[in-house]
C-alpha cells in the first residue's frame, strides 16, 4: 500500500510541485489550502505524513500540529513544517509541538523529498 502524504501549504507555486514530485517518488498525495481543511483530511484519510505551512488563513499551522498532537490515535503520523518562519524562537516553537523536522523556505524540493523518504522508511 502506498504512504500517505498530506500537503498543507495556501501557496500554489508551493504546492504544485510538491505533490507532483511526491507522486513521482509513489506517495499518494492529497492537499489542504486551510488548517480546517487538514484536520478534516487527517481524520477521514489517514496521512502517514504531512507537510505543514505555519502561515495558512484562519486556524494556523502551530495549531494544526497541536491538534494532531493531542489524539493518541495521530501518534504515528510524521510532521514536517515548510515555513518561511526561519527565527531560531519559531523553529523551536515548531519542534516544542512535537513536529518530526522543520524547513525553512525557500527550500530545495530534492531536499524535501529526501526528508519525507527517510521518514518514512523509519515507519516502514
Amino acid at each position: 500500500m502506498k504512504k500517505r502524504v498530506l500537503i498543507v501549504d495556501d501557496e500554489p507555486n508551493i504546492v504544485v510541485p510538491l505533490e507532483f514530485l511526491m507522486e513521482q517518488n509513489n506517495y499518494e498525495v492529497q492537499t489542504a489550502e486551510t488548517g480546517e481543511k487538514a484536520l478534516d483530511l487527517i481524520r477521514n484519510w489517514k496521512p502517514d505524513l504531512i507537510l505543514l505551512d505555519i502561515m495558512l488563513p484562519g486556524m494556523d499551522g502551530y495549531e494544526v500540529c497541536e491538534k494532531i498532537r493531542q489524539h493518541k490515535e495521530f501518534n504515528a503520523i510524521r510532521i514536517i513544517f515548510l515555513s518561511a518562519m526561519a527565527r531560531s524562537i519559531d523553529i523551536a516553537k515548531g519542534m516544542g509541538l512535537a513536529a518530526d523536522d522543520y524547513i525553512t523556505k525557500p527550500f530545495a524540493i530534492d531536499y524535501v523529498v529526501g526528508k519525507v523518504n527517510a521518514l518514512l522508511a523509519e515507519n516502514s
